[in-house]
């Protein structure tokens, strides 16, 4: 780039779909943990954005971040089951097992989101069209709650486009990144997809 280029971008995703949940979702005790885990990853996108902090460092809050929901109820408890001639459609795990796993899917997903952050428009691209298909499988089994969250994400997505599109005028950086990857990871248990 022959001039700098702002590298925050992913705050403004962050404002406006916070502003959004807290004006149009209904926030129980899942909910706090996810928004509260995001605020987490959020700060510590911020700070990496500004200054890059060591990957050891940023794994380690991406584990904290990942265990408020957790603790707050948001656990996957059920996978489904590859062998297609088990009578058993289903896994169920146990409870430490169940931890392990949520945490292992939102710590993977996060950093998958922002593993693809390289291009102009790619995580975002990406984001919101996982976020829109998220939010129509919400809407078919009428889980309003995991549709609004969504809707709000692909709003921001939506709304950050035409600033990170070749030529991108404005970076998501980790601030956004990382944060897309956790809400994705974080509704699709909550959605039970």
């Amino acid at each position: 780039h022959k001039v700098p280029i702002p590298r925050m971008g992913g705050l403004a995703i962050f404002l406006g779909f916070i502003v959004s949940v807290l004006l149009f979702c209904p926030i129980d005790g899942q909910m706090k943990g996810i928004l509260l885990g995001s605020v987490i990853i959020v700060v510590m996108g911020i700070i990496d954005d500004i200054t890059p902090l060591r990957a050891s460092l940023k794994f380690v809050v991406q584990i904290l971040a990942a265990i408020l929901p957790v603790s707050h109820g948001v656990v996957i408890r059920a996978i489904s089951n590859p062998n297609l001639f088990s009578p058993n459609p289903y896994w169920q795990m146990g409870n430490v097992v169940s931890v392990v796993i949520t945490v292992l899917w939102i710590v993977g997903i996060t950093n998958s989101v922002n593993l693809i952050d390289g291009l102009d428009g790619l995580a975002n691209g990406v984001s919101a069209i996982s976020a829109t298909t998220m939010l129509v499988l919400a809407l078919l089994v009428s889980q309003a709650q995991v549709a609004i969250v969504m809707a709000a994400l692909v709003g921001a997505c939506i709304g950050f486009m035409p600033y990170n599109m070749n030529p991108a005028k404005m970076f998501m950086g980790d601030t956004g990144a990382t944060f897309l990857g956790y809400i994705l990871a974080t509704m699709s248990i909550q959605g039970l997809f």
